[in-house]
């Protein structure tokens, strides 16, 4: 009886044994799909192992393959750059150029310029906090700068000679008169005080590269004092003149361009 239920049960595990794999639908007895390696990813790898002389010649081809394209590439910009269309420059506006916002160093510029004048005292666009109006004239006699205020919060200002211990004025005027290389006419007390000192001064003097006045006269209401140039430039900065205000002749030309009578000035 023993050996009967043995043999039974072997035949049925054989039996189950054999309808598995014909009936069972589980994913854990489906077999793996096929590998399949790409040709461009993996024929170069394969013939590395199999064929060292194929392997080469296919990387050749490849390299071939490459450089062509890269030449394709070259050649169809080349083809684009020469067949863009030519822009049209329009003439460029000439505007002269602005004034620096903010003065150099000093210290990397040379102590005098070619004509004796300090650096500090060229033409320089700065801020400016006062209350006069745009185009207003305003000279601080102590620091020897003359302003011309413009708009926004910003002036030009100019390095300038002032009036000499006693002769130096404070006050507002306007310019009533302007003159281009304009002739000197002395006051006869200068002419007097000038003659004590040995020196002779003339009556009348032409306009000129040797007049005192330089190249440009702003007259100051019905004053003695004017703003003008010089040919003496190395004064700018000091306490040289009479009462009058000196600048440059370059200075001074610039700021007559700009300023027309009737122009207030404020001395300080």
């Amino acid at each position: 009886m023993r050996k009967f239920l043995l043999a039974a049960s072997a035949g049925v595990m054989i039996s189950l044994g054999f309808s598995i794999p014909a009936n069972a639908q589980s994913p854990r007895y489906t077999p793996p799909p096929a590998t399949v390696l790409s040709g461009d990813l993996a024929s170069p790898w394969l013939l590395q192992l199999t064929n060292r002389d194929q392997y080469k010649k296919v990387m050749q081809r490849n390299a071939a393959a490459l450089q062509q394209h890269r030449e394709q590439q070259m050649k169809r910009q080349k083809t684009r750059i020469a067949f863009r269309p030519a822009v049209r420059q329009l003439p460029r506006q000439q505007v002269a150029p602005a004034a620096p916002q903010v003065a150099p160093q000093t210290a990397s510029l040379p102590k005098k310029t070619d004509d004796g004048v300090d650096p500090k005292f060229l033409p320089q666009r700065v801020a400016f906090s006062g209350s006069e109006q745009p185009g207003t004239i305003v000279i601080d006699t102590a620091r020897r700068y003359l302003y011309l205020v413009e708009d926004g919060g910003q002036a030009t200002r100019y390095g300038v000679g002032v009036g000499r211990e006693g002769f130096a004025w404070t006050g507002t005027e306007k310019i009533t008169r302007k003159a281009e290389w304009p002739e000197w006419r002395p006051p006869e007390e200068m002419r007097i005080r000038e003659r004590k000192k040995g020196r002779e001064l003339p009556v009348v003097m032409a306009g000129g590269e040797a007049n005192p006045l330089g190249a440009r006269a702003l007259y100051l209401g019905s004053t003695l004092y004017r703003i003008h140039g010089t040919n003496q430039p190395w004064t700018i900065g000091g306490a040289v003149s009479s009462g009058c205000i000196r600048m440059r002749n370059e200075d001074v030309t610039a700021l007559y361009e700009r300023v027309g009578v009737g122009t207030r000035v404020v001395v300080r």
